[in-house]
């Protein structure tokens, strides 16, 4: 069975917006990139993953998943995740996927072994990996990959399972414990840093700025 992955990824000039207002546009630019780099590094080393699509409208992106042996599919109107996730299923589905991995940028801490377990034992059409706080999706796996539209954001665990059961399909919910994590708000970005700093390896790009960002914090006080 064939699994692609997708990972969508907005123009970085535009990225996390609502992290800590104190963090420059370069600070969130560089930890925007960083996450995605970890994310690919993982993607790329997970077994079962057979083929990883990159979707976005950033030229630097693309440079970048092309270094890690991702394809990429251009999104020239950069209009959200869900408009990007659909192109990433379609492209997926025009190339032959049975199943489609939707996976965020912004989870660094996503590990290949947890990924390859995610995917040998789905057990469902629709898998939902929700966020820390139970309500939003962190990773979306599809069999087939239209069995049902993506619709992330605020909410969409329970979008999912129910857009799940309208179309007949199996779903079920999963907790990888390295896909609990994104990073959206500052409050999220703490966390993430103590658990980074609670585990060992892994994310090692964003592992490193964090700490020159630190660093540079305390040079600066």
């Amino acid at each position: 069975m064939r699994t692609v992955a997708v990972l969508p990824v907005k123009r970085f000039g535009a990225a996390k917006q609502r992290l800590d207002p104190s963090l420059s546009p370069m600070a969130r630019r560089l930890l925007a990139e960083a996450m995605v780099t970890d994310v690919l590094t993982a993607l790329r080393r997970a077994r079962r993953i057979d083929a990883v699509a990159v979707v976005t409208g950033e030229s630097s992106v693309e440079v970048l998943a092309r270094g890690h042996g991702a394809q990429t599919v251009p999104d020239a109107d950069d209009a959200g995740h869900v408009p990007a996730a659909v192109l990433g299923v379609r492209w997926a589905t025009e190339a032959g996927a049975d199943r489609v991995l939707l996976v965020p940028g912004d989870c660094p801490a996503a590990n290949p072994a947890e990924l390859d377990e995610l995917v040998a034992d789905a057990g469902a059409d629709v898998v939902v990996v929700p966020d820390r706080h139970g309500t939003g999706t962190n990773a979306l796996l599809l069999r087939p990959p239209g069995v049902i539209t993506p619709s992330f954001g605020p909410g969409s665990r329970e979008r999912h399972e129910e857009a799940a059961r309208a179309a007949g399909a199996t779903v079920r919910v999963a907790h990888p414990a390295s896909l609990l994590l994104d990073v959206d708000t500052a409050e999220d970005l703490a966390t993430l840093r103590a658990e980074l700093a609670r585990r060992v390896g892994g994310a090692a790009h964003t592992r490193g700025l964090l700490a020159r960002m630190g660093r540079a914090a305390s040079e600066r006080g």
